[in-house]
């Protein structure tokens, strides 16, 4: 009779957050897995694990998506972008300083997500109008800011010229 327990595991390399790597995953591993345990990304949260809620939010090749509707061989040979990603190691980029200065997050478990979508939206459409804004914050579930405060801090971001010590 066949061992059921073989090990299946696959290498999967990735470009994350610039840095090329690899690890291992069995075929049915989701990337939220993968990330926060193989390549210790921390920042992906696992919220609803069924696409919803937005705390798992990446960019894969530069799309965004859910990492809890992805299987983490799925990657294997992309480029992810996480929120560890976003600023220097040093300093915060501007959309995070206007989260601080706006107290856009509270216990800060969906802030992660919601920053990679609002990122992503700033590169694409520099101008969003709050409309804008909260449409794609709509894909977004957060219980504890009430969601003004975020709109105010990427509104702000959108209003402020960039400067050194945002970036």
């Amino acid at each position: 009779m066949p061992k059921l327990t073989a090990d299946v595991r696959h290498r999967v390399t990735v470009t994350l957050n610039g840095r090329r790597t690899e690890g291992y995953a069995e075929p049915r591993l989701l990337l939220t897995d993968f990330l926060r345990h193989e390549l210790g990304a921390t920042g992906v949260h696992v919220g609803c694990e069924h696409g919803i809620c937005g705390a798992c939010t990446v960019r894969v090749d530069g799309e965004l998506a859910r990492a809890c509707l992805m299987f983490a061989v799925q990657v294997d040979g992309s480029t992810v972008e996480t929120v560890e990603g976003l600023s220097d190691g040093e300093s915060l980029n501007a959309l995070q300083t206007a989260f601080q200065r706006h107290h856009a997050l509270q216990c800060g478990y969906c802030t992660p997500g919601i920053l990679m979508s609002f990122t992503d939206l700033l590169e694409r459409e520099p101008a969003p109008d709050e409309a804008r804004v909260r449409e794609v914050l709509g894909g977004h579930l957060c219980r504890c800011t009430g969601y003004a405060p975020i709109v105010d801090a990427v509104l702000d971001v959108v209003r402020r010229p960039a400067t050194a010590g945002d970036e």
